[in-house]
């Protein structure tokens, strides 16, 4: 089961981000986070990234589904946040990632010429840090996003673990 984790882990990473098309290399497992590094020198990325514990609805067909935040040392970009929902996004409809009373939007994105590559940015980089706290002292994170088919899913994350798997990534990638 970790395996096929792992796994679809780093298909789900492979997917969204060519830069992390590199074999990743699993630095800690962390409660319900696990940390990765791929590559060396300025190619490095180092992320740590959890699957949902609840998603609604149920039954929806989904692919790997995941909320993850990255290190980019060659790019100097720290602790970015992404929400992989498994499907892709209906673009026009906002997406928004809550923990406890502090709700976050993202900006939706697809993947041209697939069927279940969306990903969702944080549509504001000055939220970032505030983001990474209510993280770091959050119980929880919901995920909210509409499929282009018009279905709206409910994403709960556990947080815990995410503070430990934060300082992982932030060593391994010497940020």
């Amino acid at each position: 089961m970790i395996r096929n984790l792992l796994l679809g882990s780093l298909a789900a990473c492979i997917l969204a981000t060519p830069a992390l098309a590199d074999s990743a290399t699993l630095l800690g497992v962390f409660t319900n986070w696990r940390a990765f590094q791929t590559s060396t020198g300025d190619s490095m990325t180092c992320y740590a990234m959890s699957a949902p514990r609840a998603m609604q609805p149920r039954a929806a067909k989904r692919g790997d589904i995941f909320l993850m935040v990255s290190d980019w040392p060659g790019r100097k970009v720290k602790a970015e946040p992404q929400i992989l929902p498994g499907y892709q996004y209906k673009l026009t409809t906002p997406v928004t990632l809550c923990i406890g009373g502090d709700c976050f939007n993202f900006f939706p994105r697809n993947t041209p010429g697939t069927t279940g590559t969306g990903t969702a940015w944080l549509q504001n980089l000055n939220d970032g840090r505030a983001l990474m706290g209510a993280m770091t002292q959050g119980v929880s994170a919901v995920a909210i996003g509409t499929s282009v088919r018009g279905t709206r899913t409910v994403d709960t994350y556990s947080l815990a673990g995410f503070s430990d798997a934060m300082a992982k990534i932030h060593s391994a990638c010497n940020m």
